[in-house]
């Protein structure tokens, strides 16, 4: 069976077991789920060349009925058509600004926080130019189930960095893109949003 099936069955198996976690008021029911759960944690665990205990620790904070996670992007250019980037700490590599959505602010309000926090620009959100799954999408494998809103922001005001979790702001020619972090971007998506931001199209899986 293909390694990207079965992470997506682990990981559609650990969600029933949350949801049903969250349901249940009786106690075996809750010993099962719980059963459930530690064997979706192993299958993840060897499919991702991971420790069982890490997995779990990834998903210790998941309750509830389990959905998605919300991965909010902002697409940004200046006069010349190059889009910004910014590089992140985490593992050196480029990326749109953005990150995972805060409770609280809308989508649109998610991704102007975080073009101001990563890259120093204050922005408008014009308008929402894709709404991808990255399951979809030729991503690397996650054990998280990502769904990703990317906007068009125009900048209205210049400042400084303030966030921690990048380290370098730059504009990049679409042809000369530095090395991207893929599990957040692409470079087709990239150029995709180039030519979504010029019609009125709206992409959505």
């Amino acid at each position: 069976m293909p390694t990207n099936r079965r992470l997506d069955q682990a990981k559609r198996l650990l969600a029933l077991a949350q949801t049903g976690l969250h349901y249940t008021t009786g106690v075996f029911d809750k010993e099962r789920y719980e059963e459930i759960a530690a064997i979706a944690y192993e299958q993840i665990a060897d499919i991702a060349s991971m420790e069982t205990a890490k997995v779990a620790e990834l998903f210790a904070f998941e309750s509830g009925y389990a959905n998605p996670k919300l991965d909010v992007r902002c697409a940004v250019f200046d006069e010349a058509g190059r889009i910004l980037l910014v590089r992140e700490a985490a593992d050196g590599l480029w990326s749109l600004p953005g990150g995972w959505a805060d409770v609280g602010l809308s989508p649109a309000d998610n991704a102007a926080k975080e073009v101001r926090e990563e890259s120093g620009y204050t922005v408008d959100i014009v308008r929402l130019l894709a709404a991808w799954d990255t399951a979809r999408h030729p991503h690397p494998p996650s054990v998280f189930h990502i769904w990703k809103l990317v906007f068009l922001g125009e900048i209205v005001q210049t400042g400084d960095v303030i966030g921690v979790e990048t380290d370098a702001v730059e504009f990049f020619e679409l042809d000369a893109l530095p090395p991207l972090s893929l599990g957040r971007i692409m470079p087709e998506q990239i150029r995709r949003l180039d030519a979504l931001r010029r019609g009125t199209d709206v992409d959505f899986d």
